[in-house]
């Protein structure tokens, strides 16, 4: 990995290594002299260069850098599909197929597949370079099917294998350049995901448990960030999801991401006309020096001309139609097998979702039922005050300035107090069989 990332670094610049020149002196003012820099190929008033990571079929990478339009006129791409793979922007997830590229947005691969290279916005990012070395391992990996074929028919064997993709592929296990580069993204992409997920759940569960013990502020924000994490995480995966999605629902789009078979049949028209002229130039040779009619051999000519371009293109469109129906088959199968795989993060978050409402459930029932409890505390407490206060009220009455024979006799205090605390029981039992009637509180 750290090879890679070394032969991955653009080299550095010239004028780095000349600001270090010993004839290189601040002035008086203290200010560093402007030195103007002559970088080579680099435009006055053009659009900036960016650094881009090329893997071509054959596994070798390279270091390019190339402007916007450039890059647009290469790929055949509108200035929009671009701005997806900007790094400035946060855009969703995208997998768009076009004439001669696939353009790829998933997590932090950024990419642009075509029929005979892949296109990576340079970074240090451990997962980019990651993409870089898988894809390079499957490309340079040889299949069961090219171990008897030697190292120098590789050009000859991949031309063979483009016919094959055009005209019915024997081989089930082959799949084209760019299906490779796209599935080592998806993978990249649900592996990143999943990573995050299980990361995720190891932080949650404990955290949770933790909360269903303790209730406290500090555990509630650390719940609350969760969440929040979580829901984010989740759009981020039920986005990826649904990319896979409709490109499975969709066959053109499916067809239109088969870039090899659109490139071959382009070589095969190519290669169709140019017999064609030859036949042409022939037929306009033996006309010169065979002694036949020009006004007879033109229209013959164009008869035959026209018959076999109609015959070409009906046996191109019937073979088109066939390997495509197989590709696309081929596309879907790939798409499924990641789609399963997205799936099943987006299950274990949805997991993790229920199971943190859950927990907030329980909470809300705990807070309920302590609440609950506080309030048949609050009764209790308010019914033995209201009997208490009885005594008082006897109190009250009893200290008024009036004269009554019952002040004269020793043993009425102790009477007046039997009596209203008998009276004061009695009226506690009768609102606590009231309160257990009404199943206010549980006695």
């Amino acid at each position: 990995m750290a090879d890679l990332k070394e032969r991955l670094l653009p080299p550095k610049p010239a004028s780095a290594i000349n600001l270090r020149d010993s004839s290189y002196r601040p002035s008086a003012s203290g200010r560093q002299p402007f030195q103007g820099v002559d970088v080579p190929g680099l435009k006055k008033r053009g659009q900036g260069l960016r650094s881009w990571i090329r893997v071509d079929s054959s596994g070798n990478s390279q270091i390019i850098e190339v402007d916007k339009f450039t890059m647009m006129r290469r790929c055949d791409l509108p200035a929009r599909d671009l701005r997806l793979l900007d790094p400035l922007f946060v855009y969703p997830s995208t997998i768009l197929g076009r004439e001669k590229a696939i353009v790829a947005n998933l997590e932090q691969i950024r990419c642009i597949i075509t029929a005979d290279e892949v296109l990576l916005l340079n970074s240090l990012d451990s997962y980019v370079l990651q993409y870089v070395v898988e894809l390079q391992r499957r490309l340079t990996t040889r299949g069961v099917g090219d171990v008897w074929q030697s190292e120098g028919d590789e050009l000859n064997r991949r031309r063979s294998r483009n016919f094959d993709s055009v005209f019915g592929n024997t081989s089930p296990d082959y799949l084209p350049f760019e299906f490779r580069a796209l599935e080592v993204a998806l993978e990249s992409a649900c592996t990143f995901l999943d990573s995050q997920a299980a990361e995720l759940e190891i932080e949650a569960y404990p955290l949770l448990d933790e909360l269903t013990s303790k209730i406290s502020t500090l555990n509630l924000e650390r719940v609350r960030r969760l969440k929040s994490r979580l829901v984010a995480l989740t759009r981020r995966v039920q986005k990826v999801r649904d990319e896979i999605e409709q490109l499975m629902d969709d066959d053109g789009d499916m067809a239109e991401m088969f870039l090899t078979e659109k490139k071959c049949r382009m070589e095969s028209s190519f290669y169709g006309d140019q017999s064609l002229m030859g036949f042409r130039s022939n037929d306009g040779g033996t006309s010169i020096s065979a002694p036949v009619s020009p006004v007879s051999s033109l229209p013959d000519t164009r008869k035959l001309e026209k018959s076999l371009s109609i015959a070409r293109s009906r046996h191109e469109s019937m073979k088109s139609t066939e390997s495509a129906t197989e590709n696309i088959e081929e596309l879907e199968m790939l798409l499924e097998a990641y789609f399963v795989v997205i799936d099943s993060t987006l299950n274990k978050l949805t997991s993790l979702k229920e199971y943190i409402d859950d927990t907030e459930d329980f909470i809300n029932i705990q807070l309920d039922n302590v609440r609950n409890q506080l309030i048949q505390f609050e009764l209790l407490l308010t019914t033995a005050t209201f009997v208490v206060a009885i005594f008082g009220v006897v109190a009250g009455i009893f200290g008024m300035n009036f004269a009554i024979p019952l002040f004269d006799n020793a043993s009425a205090f102790k009477w007046v107090l039997l009596i209203t605390g008998v009276t004061g029981v009695i009226i506690f039992c009768a609102f606590m069989r009231f309160f257990k009637y009404r199943r206010l509180m549980q006695l």
